[in-house]
C-alpha cells in the first residue's frame, strides 16, 4: 500500500529522511482493527517524528500520521481517536504514562489502510467531510481540551492565543468565538493578522504587543519566544494553558510574578475519546468546520510538509486517498 514514512532522520534537515512509496498492509493484532483511510490530516507531530524526537530510529521506518477519517471493516464512516493507551489502564486515557500516539510505537495513518484499536473508533456525523473529520482528533482535539477541560474557560473571558496560523491556533480561535469567549491573538505577518480576524477573532496584534487590558487566560503552544509576553499579559488570578513548546521550553520560569499574582500554570495534552465524541457534536450542533489551509493527494505529501516547514499554513493541511 502507499504511505508516507520516517525512513530516517535529521534534526537540521527533517525533510530528507521522509519517504512516499509501499510500505506492508497492517496486521491488526486482537482488539484491533483496519480502517480505510480517507484523509489524514498533517501536524507538528510529524515534523518533529522526522526530527528524531518522540520517535526512536530503532523504530524506523515509521509511518507517520496521527489523524485519520475513513472506513471501517463493515464500510461505516470513522474518525480515528489516536491515542494509543495500555490495555491495563482504566481513566483518563491522557494520563497514562504508557500512552502514545499513532505512529510512535505503532504505524500512523499517512497510508491506505491503518490499523488501530477498535475501541478508538467513533462514528463520523455525517454532516462532516472525510477532510473536516480528519482535522479533528490532535489539532482540535488539543485545542478543545486547552479552553474547556483544562483552562476551564468561561463565555465572556478573554483569552489570548500566542501564534495566529496554525491548527491549534485556528481552533482556539473558532472554538473560543464559537462559545461566546472574546479571542485576541498575535501574528508574525500582517495577513496572518489579517486571517485570524477573518476566522472570529475579536483583535490580532504583533508578537510582544501590549495590549489594551490584561486577559484571563492564555493559550500557549510555542515557548521560550513568547513565554514571557504570556505570563505578563494575564490577570491577577489568570491561567495559562500549555500544550506545546515548539521555540523551546527554558525560558525564564517568572517564578516571582507567578506567586504573587496568584497565577495558573497548567500543562494539557491531546484529548481524551469522550471529549472528541463532545468535539464532533459541537461541530454539527453548532455549524462548526475545521479551518482547511490545502487539500493534496497523499501521494503529494512532500509538498504539505514543506508548507508546514516554512511556516506558511494557515489551518490544517489534509491529504486525500481515494474518493473522499
Amino acid at each position: 500500500m502507499l504511505a508516507v514514512f520516517a525512513a530516517t532522520q535529521d534534526a537540521e534537515n527533517p525533510l530528507s529522511g521522509l519517504k512516499i512509496d509501499d510500505q506492508p498492509d497492517p496486521e491488526p493484532r486482537d482488539g484491533w482493527t483496519t480502517i480505510t483511510v480517507k484523509a489524514a490530516s498533517l501536524n507538528h507531530h510529524d515534523l518533529w517524528s522526522l526530527r528524531g524526537v518522540g520517535l526512536p530510529e530503532d523504530r524506523l521506518p515509521m509511518i507517520l500520521g496521527c489523524d485519520a477519517a475513513g472506513l471501517d471493516e463493515e464500510g461505516n464512516e470513522v474518525v480515528a481517536h489516536s491515542v494509543i493507551n495500555d490495555p491495563s489502564w482504566h481513566g483518563d486515557e491522557t494520563l497514562d504514562p504508557r500512552r502514545s500516539l499513532l505512529s510512535e510505537r505503532y504505524p500512523g495513518t499517512f497510508a491506505e489502510k491503518v490499523a488501530i484499536p477498535t475501541h478508538n473508533l467513533i462514528p463520523k456525523p455525517k454532516e462532516l467531510t472525510f477532510e473536516e473529520a480528519a482535522c479533528l482528533p490532535t489539532a482540535w482535539l488539543t485545542a478543545y481540551r486547552m479552553l474547556f477541560g483544562r483552562g476551564k474557560v468561561p463565555p465572556g473571558a478573554t483569552i489570548l492565543v500566542q501564534g495566529a496560523s496554525g491548527g491549534v491556533a485556528t481552533a482556539l480561535i473558532v472554538l473560543g468565538t464559537a462559545a461566546g469567549i472574546r479571542v485576541w491573538v498575535t501574528g508574525r505577518s500582517e495577513e496572518k493578522r489579517a486571517k485570524a480576524l477573518e476566522l472570529g477573532a475579536d483583535q490580532a496584534f504583533e508578537p510582544g504587543a501590549r495590549l489594551p487590558e490584561r486577559v484571563d487566560a492564555v493559550m500557549e503552544t510555542t515557548g521560550q519566544a513568547t513565554w514571557k509576553h504570556s505570563i505578563r499579559a494575564l490577570k491577577p488570578g489568570g491561567t495559562i494553558v500549555i500544550s506545546g513548546a515548539t521555540t523551546g521550553d527554558a525560558p525564564p520560569a517568572e517564578l516571582t510574578r507567578i506567586f504573587f499574582l496568584q497565577l495558573s500554570v497548567i500543562g494539557s495534552t491531546m484529548g481524551t475519546r469522550e471529549e472528541l465524541e463532545r468535539l464532533l457534536r459541537l461541530c454539527v450542533d453548532k455549524d462548526v468546520r475545521p479551518v482547511i489551509h490545502s487539500t493534496l493527494p497523499l501521494s503529494q505529501a512532500r509538498d504539505g510538509f514543506e508548507t508546514m516547514l516554512n511556516g506558511d499554513t494557515a489551518g490544517k493541511i489534509v491529504f486525500t486517498l481515494g474518493d473522499s
